[in-house]
């Protein structure tokens, strides 16, 4: 209850900065869109809790509650931050050049309260299944949470009609999410327009040139350094390439290039172009022909990830991040590389080295980063990382081996899986991958090659091994692309929220396997397999159908539990007569549930039942059912099914309101446990 309480004191906060909404004079459309966004989630919210939950109880049964809507008010903090900025007046100029061009709004402020609402709505669920002191009304309740997480809703557009308005996906709010970016381009055009009509200065003119010009366009190097307030901070990182620079009120980052700008032209319209809260960007170029030298001005960040996890990283080896921190950055990363895959961008670089982090702006996000990939097109010119190969895909490695240019090879979609699958381990334990090996150079490559990888310690997470293991897979085409890796971390993100007890020791297991049913949903839409970047009003959707399909396998896992450990207590009563009956129960019940199995897209393998162990520890008993089934023919079929039949359905009516099961607990080394 306090962390609403809180949220309610930010939408407060922007509901006063929203009086001088006219007075925005960087991204308003945007500002806008996301007050009213956060303005209808809290409603929303308000609405689910007030209808389903007691006052009473907030003490005792609303602990479901707590980490989504601190993960919510996290949010929430993040936008009003984002807002602020837009609404501080001073040095418009510099604060024009540093976040016209962002998409923040909706590709991270937005993503994030689309993706969570979700899981706050399920949060609230999972508490009403047990406030109330009316067996009757709880009872009610789950009915009509079961009937919500029906089949009859996994059409796209039967999802946003009954629904679209409580995940924020109406059709008006998708339409906002779409224009507001172009729009306040256009504001932002007039405004320079009226500007220049009402007289500004020479320096103001360039200024409003470089604002509304195409992207990747070079501008002289005096428009940068002869400015009054430009001033030179301090250098970044090795070589001399990198400086931190205030310009306009506001910092930068410049990477000082020397030599011929015809070379790089090319690729500094290529990383002009694109705009993702993920990953740097050259905002503007400029350059001096007759000196040869050329200016890219960039986003400033703090270090690299790697350098920053040796920071944090102690002698003893301490876990660099909360899981769910580590996750975070995970799917920020992915969703970059995601990003760069369906413009048909490939990076071949990647590691920590080229993924820079710094803090997130708002107090209440402490320890949570926000990561940008750089270190593709023109960022990856004369780049000599140190131990490359263990960050090489096999394939890569071999094609080195054969021949110098490994171009065809290292600059593609699943070799920066497999590179990334690397980063994740870094990031879940702390060490760089094969740091604990002797083996070094070519040594490390023929390894790499035949099949070696790090080991993780133990315990670890296996639903999160499972993934990493996945990546780094020896056959490219068995590694999954970005696109379902982001939904697949979304919700083992959603899984932590629901479940903070993923801290202890003996790590939480979700009942499903993710990538499961990431496989069966990207089989039943083939719009999942993309081509075309993904529109964030599409997560809560697609965080909706894993949902359904989970609670259908857990449906399934627990009639499969009950029915072996009810075979199980007959079987040790059971005389000749009644072995017959159960070993066809037997048959029939293993042909049913393989049936739903694979109906779902399951590999699970069902559990072995003690009729089975007592059929084989009897061979008398197997040869009267040899001859009785013979002698009794179509009526040993048929008598025992429809007692099955029934059970299953008065099973699957007791359990499927169930809505958040009790997560597995594994133990062990999970670097041994395989992939299949």
């Amino acid at each position: 209850m306090e962390q609403f309480r809180q949220i309610g004191e930010v939408i407060g906060s922007l509901k006063v900065l929203m009086v001088f909404q006219d007075e925005i004079r960087i991204n308003q459309r945007q500002c806008c869109l996301l007050v009213d966004a956060f303005d209808l989630a809290f409603d929303v919210i308000k609405e689910e809790i007030h209808k389903n939950l007691c006052f009473s109880e907030r003490l005792t049964k609303w602990k479901a509650l707590d980490q989504p809507l601190k993960e919510l008010q996290r949010i929430f903090r993040e936008g009003e931050h984002f807002i602020r900025q837009c609404l501080e007046t001073k040095d418009w100029w510099g604060k024009a050049v540093l976040m016209n061009q962002s998409t923040e709004c909706v590709d991270f402020h937005l993503h994030n309260l689309l993706w969570c609402i979700p899981v706050i709505l399920e949060a609230i669920e999972c508490a009403a299944e047990i406030s109330g002191s009316r067996q009757e009304d709880v009872q009610k309740k789950k009915i009509v949470f079961s009937k919500k997480y029906e089949r009859d809703w996994m059409e796209p557009m039967i999802f946003q009609f009954e629904y679209g308005k409580q995940y924020l996906v109406s059709p008006e709010m998708c339409h906002r999410m779409e224009t507001a970016w172009r729009e306040d381009r256009w504001i932002l055009s007039e405004m320079i327009s009226d500007k220049k009509y009402s007289g500004i200065s020479k320096q103001e003119n360039r200024l409003g040139e470089l604002l509304l010009a195409p992207r990747g366009k070079f501008f002289p190097t005096s428009l940068l350094l002869n400015s009054k307030d430009y001033q030179f901070r301090r250098r970044l990182g090795t070589g001399g390439k990198y400086k931190e620079i205030q310009w306009m009120g506001e910092s930068f980052v410049v990477k000082h290039l020397i030599g011929e700008i015809d070379p790089i032209a090319q690729e500094v319209s290529l990383q002009s172009s694109v705009t993702h809260p993920n990953v740097m960007h050259i905002m503007y170029a400029f350059a001096d022909e007759e000196k040869k030298e050329s200016f890219l001005l960039m986003e400033l960040m703090h270090r690299d990830l790697s350098g920053y996890i040796r920071e944090v990283s102690s002698s003893k080896r301490r876990i660099p991040f909360p899981l769910l921190i580590a996750v975070d950055i995970m799917l920020q990363i992915a969703r970059g590389m995601e990003h760069l895959h369906l413009r048909k961008i490939y990076h071949g670089e990647l590691n920590p080295s080229n993924v820079f982090v710094r803090t997130r702006n708002s107090s209440h996000d402490i320890g949570y980063l926000q990561a940008k990939i750089t270190g593709f097109g023109v960022s990856a010119m004369n780049q000599t990382p140190s131990d490359t190969c263990i960050w090489y895909a096999p394939e890569v490695l071999e094609e080195q081996e054969r021949s110098a240019d490994s171009t065809a090879f290292k600059y593609s979609e699943k070799a920066d899986v497999y590179s990334f699958g690397m980063i994740c381990f870094e990031l879940l334990t702390g060490k760089v991958p094969f740091e604990d090996s002797h083996l070094q150079g070519g040594k490390m490559s023929r390894n790499i090659k035949a099949g070696e990888r790090p080991l993780f310690p133990s315990p670890s997470p296996k639903y999160l091994t499972n993934l990493v293991k996945k990546c780094w897979q020896a056959e490219p085409s068995q590694r999954p692309n970005f696109t379902s890796i982001c939904r697949v971390l979304r919700y083992i993100k959603r899984f932590l929220l629901m479940n903070p007890d993923h801290s202890q020791l003996e790590s939480l297991m979700p009942n499903v396997d993710y990538f499961e049913l990431e496989m069966s949903l990207s089989k039943k839409y083939a719009s999942w397999a993309r081509k075309e970047p993904l529109q964030v009003s599409e997560i809560p959707f697609q965080m909706f159908a894993y949902r359904i399909l989970e609670r259908e396998k857990n449906s399934m896992n627990i009639i499969k539990d009950k029915s072996s450990e009810s075979g199980s207590e007959d079987a040790s009563l059971c005389g000749d007569e009644t072995a017959r009956n159960l070993c066809t129960l037997d048959d029939s019940l293993s042909g049913s549930v393989t049936s739903s199995k694979s109906s779902l897209g399951s590999s699970d393998t069902p559990k072995s039942s003690q009729v089975s162990t007592d059929r084989n520890k009897n061979s008398s008993t197997k040869k009267v059912n040899r001859k009785d089934r013979k002698e009794t023919g179509q009526r040993q079929k048929v008598k025992p099914v429809r007692p099955l039949q029934t059970t299953r359905m008065n099973s699957r009516r007791n359990l499927q309101p169930s809505v958040v099961p009790s997560p597995r607990r594994t133990s062990g080394n999970s670097a041994d446990t395989e992939l299949p």
